[in-house]
């Protein structure tokens, strides 16, 4: 069908419009707009319309395949039946109910918008006697659909006019995935599992932290384990809390072991011991545990802030076999700036720097590669002592260690700086 034969309008545009049989009958108004969406997403359904008559209002249901095709400026429409009356709406996504001032995520912009009108399009069907089509084009999120809706009444010329000089911001219909039934979570973008998770987890956090309860938890639930692991970690503890009460222990589970152990302990700490409990049950043997003794420590000494995810090797290795390590580790690479160093007892024996080792031959001894002077903190170290060694000695990382000098753990810049921003 060709495209110059449709002809433009939108939700805003036909709210209230008058409707009249073919013998010029008031039939009613345009109150709403119902789209079925397991027979066709893609066009509405069926108006409903609303009239006055005898002291009561009367709610019909008129199938626009029922109604005359429209001409372009036409302020009213024609009907070739009476509509039927109508009680329950609940197996119709409703456009102006149902997705009109409701949260939608513009991925290319990274942020939540609001849906300011639909727009649509009166498609002639195949029937000699112009039987019409109303097709959904796409979702204004912009000003030009706001403004539309505020001149509600004013003659469509002038509102066009008007709205002409605004640029107009919109998302494709066939982006916009009908996922629910429930009103408050009906609507999202079918790109949510794709093109969003491939934005930057501080990204989706944003996203998330701006959006409704309802639209937050079933976003969430949709992105893949280690996106959720990584975004999880970006989001406010409030907001972490809500999220993780949002999952069955399972999910959350899972969602856990893809995280830093040290940002998995502080996670369970915001929940009840009930449900930490709960989740922590269903975690692999080995990611339980690290995230246990993690819990055991106050989030304000460096146990609380360290993470167990670290690289080390032996004092008397070599470039080779530090390099082994590396490859071996399954924690998040990107936090890795350095290798620590085992001697006897696994105590803490040096540190070497990824520079030096890269810059390596791959026999050279590891001990000739560690630094003259390693810095260390005790697990009981305050938060703000672990602060002062990062801006003293201008650290990337930094190793926790025991009574006895063994490794516990180490804490990155990043961990110290985001303890900065919450103080």
């Amino acid at each position: 069908m060709s495209e110059l034969q449709t002809i433009p309008t939108s939700v805003s545009t036909l709210m209230g419009m008058r409707v009249v049989d073919l013998a010029g009958k008031a039939l009613g108004r345009v109150y709403e707009f119902a789209v079925d969406p397991a027979h066709d997403e893609a066009h509405v359904t069926a108006l409903v319309l609303k009239r006055r008559a005898n002291g009561k209002t009367h709610t019909t249901l008129l199938p626009v395949t029922e109604i005359s095709m429209p001409k372009a400026g036409q302020t009213g429409l024609s009907a070739k039946i009476t509509p039927k009356p109508i009680r329950k709406l609940n197996d119709y996504l409703l456009l102006e109910r149902d997705l009109l001032d409701q949260q939608i995520i513009d991925v290319d912009g990274r942020k939540v918008v609001r849906v300011n009108d639909v727009m649509l399009a009166w498609e002639p069907g195949t029937a000699p006697d112009g039987t019409a089509g109303l097709l959904i084009q796409r979702v204004e999120v912009g000003t030009r659909g706001a403004v539309r809706r505020l001149l509600k009444g004013v003659p469509t010329g002038a509102v066009e006019s008007i709205c002409g000089h605004i640029k107009e911001r919109v998302i494709p219909w066939e982006w916009v995935d009908l996922i629910d039934r429930d009103p408050a979570r009906r609507v999202r973008l079918k790109i949510g599992q794709e093109r969003l998770a491939k934005l930057h987890p501080s990204d989706i956090a944003d996203i998330l932290e701006d959006l409704a309860p309802a639209e937050r938890e079933a976003l969430f639930s949709s992105l893949p384990e280690e996106t959720a692991a990584e975004t999880l970690e970006e989001i406010e503890p409030k907001v972490q809390k809500a999220l993780l009460q949002g999952l069955d222990s399972e999910r959350a589970a899972d969602i856990l072991e893809e995280m830093d152990p040290g940002a998995a302990a502080d996670v369970l700490g915001e929940l009840s011991e009930e449900e930490s409990e709960a989740i922590l049950e269903e975690m692999e043997p080995e990611e339980r545990q690290d995230v246990e003794e993690l819990l055991e420590f106050s989030a304000d000494t460096a146990a609380g802030l360290m993470t167990t995810d670290y690289v080390s090797a032996l004092k008397d290795g070599t470039a080779a076999d530090a390099v082994r390590a590396l490859r071996e580790f399954e924690g998040d690479p990107d936090t890795i700036t350095e290798i620590y160093l085992l001697g006897d007892h696994e105590q803490l024996a040096g540190i070497v720097t990824l520079p030096k080792l890269l810059l390596a031959l791959p026999e050279t001894k590891l001990a000739s590669l560690a630094d003259e002077h390693k810095r260390s903190c005790g697990l009981h170290a305050s938060d703000k002592e672990v602060a002062e060694l990062f801006d003293k000695y201008n650290l990337r990382s930094l190793p926790v260690v025991d009574a006895h000098g063994r490794i516990a753990g180490a804490i990155h810049a990043e961990q110290v700086i985001g303890q900065l921003l919450e103080a």
